[in-house]
């Protein structure tokens, strides 16, 4: 059975790597690119943390999985219990799972990863900002984590695990710390970048991720090991979304498509570059398909995307893939299409309008055609109705297998007053 490495980021751009177009040195990225596949179009299912991770594990939406939005040190929630993980998944395979890095899915004994289908842990339970405790397990080793040596620490710790793991086949999931605020690099990695701090800590990651590859190849694992490469929403207020419109907390494309690198020698064909839809609800139906694992009895929302993985495929048939913020619906796209039906009166992370900030439908829905117009700049709803109408449709389609929170959401969104407003606006609630 193959071993499977997944690498993530934390607040990664869309632009942040140097075989995505960033000016930021990224050359064992970059090697996994080259030796692997590269999409273009994979989607994070949240533009924001917690949800974005659980959805990640679960393979679906995080508003079935009790965490629709951001866990604080104050919430007393956490991932479902009655959900299954991918480290569930893979454990039931007979696979040996361990857990380095960020959890930010619960704080209590139930949801703690040890928990939750890993055999070890060694991390933050929550946002490096917020909560900069080091655990093991289940016990504090630092109150007061020293930021700058964390990356190193990480590192350190996964190389061991796949070293010891070696005669058995493993699951390693490596949820980084960066390059989410605080942005602190350590001081091998300070001003290497010509780019800032912010620069420093990507290269840092690049550099952690060299290392994850050169174990691989020291144990002779490499021919058997697929590693994977994402991250868990856009940029917050450093960081580059390409060419795409919006950042972290934005259902515009630059708060939820990220990168995406797979590399599996002699699986998945070197220099790949896959334009299809896919996005991080497909992992897990994907690993369990490639190693034979029990799939989880809770209806997953992903799907199997190896042929896309493999070149046997350039996409693979799904319904149309929901865009959430916490329980609010605001988009959906089908193939290349996006369909904007509702949106917040203001930006993520600006300044709240005097009303409040809320959920407003817009009164006449935006089509986007994604794969020619990332920066989502020109509405072509009036030129496609029969794309509208389809892309609603299946969104209708949906709507009744969601929870009640997001139908009432929805039902409260459809009934508040908005003015008339252009393509693209905030729209502005009727009061």
């Amino acid at each position: 059975m193959p071993n499977v490495v997944l690498i993530y980021a934390d607040d990664l751009g869309y632009g942040d790597l140097g075989c995505y177009g960033s000016r930021i040195r990224t050359p064992n990225l970059d090697r996994m690119a080259s030796q692997g596949a590269l999409f273009r179009h994979f989607y994070s299912a949240s533009p924001v943390c917690s949800p974005a991770r659980a959805a990640l594990l679960t393979g679906r939406y995080p508003v079935r999985c009790g965490v629709p939005g951001v866990l604080y040190p104050s919430s007393t929630g956490g991932l479902s219990v009655s959900e299954t993980t991918m480290a569930d998944t893979l454990r039931a395979a007979g696979y040996a799972t361990m857990c380095v890095g960020k959890w930010h899915l619960g704080l209590t004994e139930q949801y703690l990863p040890t928990r939750r289908g890993f055999d070890e842990y060694y991390g933050l339970l929550g946002s490096n900002d917020q909560l900069p405790v080091l655990m093991h397990n289940t016990e504090v080793i630092e109150a007061q984590v020293d930021h700058e040596t964390l990356t190193a620490r990480y590192t350190q710790q996964a190389v061991q695990f796949i070293q010891r793991s070696a005669e058995r086949p493993f699951f390693l999931y490596m949820p980084h710390l960066a390059p989410h605020v605080p942005v602190v690099p350590s001081p091998p990695f300070r001003g290497k970048s010509g780019l800032g701090p912010y620069g420093d800590v990507v290269m840092e990651m690049d550099w952690s991720v060299g290392q994850v590859l050169e174990a691989l190849e020291a144990k002779g694992l490499d021919q058997n090991t697929l590693v994977i490469f994402t991250s868990d929403n856009g940029p917050w207020f450093q960081g580059s979304a390409g060419r795409l419109r919006g950042r972290k907390g934005d259902t515009f494309d630059g708060g939820m498509r990220e990168p995406f690198l797979a590399r599996f020698p002699g699986r998945i064909p070197a220099g790949r570059v896959v334009e299809g839809f896919a996005s991080a609800l497909d992992l897990l139906p994907t690993l369990a398909a490639l190693t034979a694992a029990p799939v989880p009895a809770n209806p997953l929302d992903g799907v199997n995307i190896w042929p896309m993985l493999t070149g046997e495929a350039e996409s693979v048939e799904r319904p149309a893939f929901l865009y959430f913020d916490s329980w609010n619906l605001q988009c959906a796209r089908l193939g290349p299409w996006k369909l904007h039906f509702a949106r917040y009166n203001s930006a993520a992370f600006t300044a709240m309008p005097a009303v409040g900030r809320m959920n407003l439908r817009l009164l006449n829905p935006e089509l986007y055609k994604i794969d020619e117009d990332p920066s989502e700049a020109y509405d072509l709803a009036g030129e496609h109705p029969e794309i509208v109408a389809r892309i609603e449709e299946q969104v209708r389609q949906q709507l009744p297998s969601l929870p009640s929170r997001v139908l009432q959401a929805w039902e409260d969104t459809q009934r508040r007053g908005v003015k008339p407003n252009g393509s693209g606006e905030w729209p502005v609630p009727e009061l």
